[in-house]
């Protein structure tokens, strides 16, 4: 099943992060659960929300998207197919051997 991965960044840094299994169709009550998950309250999914989601599967909810008032600078969300691969990186420096 795929999956929902949401992130707050902070000060440019990623602070906390989670994930939560969906549906294509069910990326709302996801992000529901993720809220109530970081403790924060839901962000106001918009037009521009939408489309973003629709065209590249990810988007951004900024402090103004928020009812109430947030501690971060931004929540990050995207949408992660679950194809049965394991994705490794060829990048030589990401092998560590002891040495």
């Amino acid at each position: 099943m795929a999956r929902l991965w949401a992130k707050i960044i902070e000060k440019h840094r990623i602070s906390r992060q989670a994930t939560a299994e969906c549906a294509p169709q069910e990326v709302e009550e996801a992000l529901t659960e993720l809220c109530r998950e970081f403790d924060i309250p839901c962000p106001i999914w918009l037009r521009k929300h939408e489309r973003e989601f629709a065209d590249f599967r990810h988007t951004a909810f900024l402090p103004e998207h928020f009812m109430e008032d947030v501690p971060f600078q931004k929540l990050e969300i995207e949408y992660l197919e679950d194809d049965g691969k394991t994705r490794r990186s060829n990048d030589p420096r990401n092998y560590f051997d002891g040495v």
